[in-house]
């Protein structure tokens, strides 16, 4: 039993080790973006071709530039020029989580397809039926995401 508890206590130091090496407070990012695997946003799309092309657009590892944390690709050097120019005017809203999902008081994933462009922001959705029901009430789930955002960034 002495063997056990000394077990406990080694594995209960450990852990509060472990949690003591992740960064919280300033040291954290002042914003996220939903990334994948490599840290790219968007899935691999092209953010400006959204505003420029009127549709999602795979882009290029080729134009690729980080910003913010995350990894973001372009379909050709002209779109990447723009977004370092001025990625707030291109970057999704919500970190490139479904907008619909943050106004519900969550954070999910997107499909690129599911989009829209609303005064000038791009606005991502899970899926196309959820993105069906963004379009109900876009400016009532603006504003509910707009208030649920700090919250849910702080719990990231």
């Amino acid at each position: 039993m002495r063997g056990l508890n000394t077990l406990r206590a080694l594995v209960l130091a450990g852990a509060l080790t472990v949690v003591s090496l992740i960064p919280s407070g300033p040291a954290q990012a002042e914003t996220f973006f939903n990334v994948n695997w490599r840290g790219v946003a968007v899935k691999g799309y092209d953010p400006v071709a959204y505003f420029t092309e009127g549709r999602p657009v795979r882009g290029l590892a080729m134009y690729e530039l980080d910003w913010e944390g995350a990894r973001w690709r372009f379909a050709n050097p002209g779109n990447m020029e723009k977004f370092r120019e001025s990625p707030e005017k291109f970057a999704p809203r919500y970190g490139g989580y479904c907008a619909y999902g943050v106004a519900v008081g969550g954070l999910y994933d997107i499909k690129p397809e599911a989009w829209s462009v609303v005064d000038g922001r791009l606005y991502l959705n899970k899926n196309l039926e959820i993105r069906e029901t963004w379009r109900q009430d876009i400016d009532g789930y603006i504003r509910n995401a707009d208030a649920n955002w700090p919250g849910l960034r702080r719990g990231k």
